[in-house]
């Protein structure tokens, strides 16, 4: 009687224009590069698109996508980061846009239960120093009509980098 070792496989080649080295590990799951830079950060571009997409097919109106909150518009007024980019709405009905402001929030430990609002780089950068586990969020918002979205939101603090 022969026996046949069923636990030994043969080697798996790669499929043509695929590396040789795949792998599947838990950190790919938490979003970990290999040098540890910009670990766990979410960027929200995509449901943006899809956002300003249905908009522009007719399938969401205006008063529905330029919604935000009067202190959210405040703040871009008064401690939001202008940026280059023109409001996507302004632009589509004006034919000016406004350019939009991003204004970020800090959520954590600690912290008031609406977020801390952040105006200055020095104040992102003291929270980022704590040990407890902080996120941001930065959204973009336009002034004008009220327009606002989630951009992005990454971990912050000392608890962060150490996941990094």
């Amino acid at each position: 009687m022969r026996l046949i070792d069923v636990t030994a496989r043969a080697p798996r080649r790669a499929a043509a224009g695929y590396p040789d080295a795949v792998t599947f590990r838990p950190e790919a799951l938490r979003g970990a590069t290999p040098t540890g830079r910009d670990s766990g950060v979410i960027d929200y571009r995509l449901a943006r698109r899809a956002v300003l997409t249905e908009f522009r097919k007719g399938r969401l109106a205006q008063h529905q996508i330029c919604d935000a909150h009067p202190e959210l518009v405040r703040a871009a007024r008064e401690v939001g980061s202008p940026t280059r980019v023109e409001c996507p709405v302004c632009t589509e009905h004006a034919g000016e846009g406004t350019t939009l402001v991003l204004v970020t929030y800090v959520f954590g430990p600690r912290l008031p239960a609406h977020g801390r609002c952040i105006t200055a780089k020095t104040e992102l950068a003291k929270l980022d120093q704590r040990t407890d586990a902080l996120t941001a969020y930065v959204v973009e918002v336009c002034p004008d009509c009220n327009w606002h979205h989630l951009t992005r939101s990454y971990p912050m603090g000392r608890a962060a980098a150490r996941r990094r």
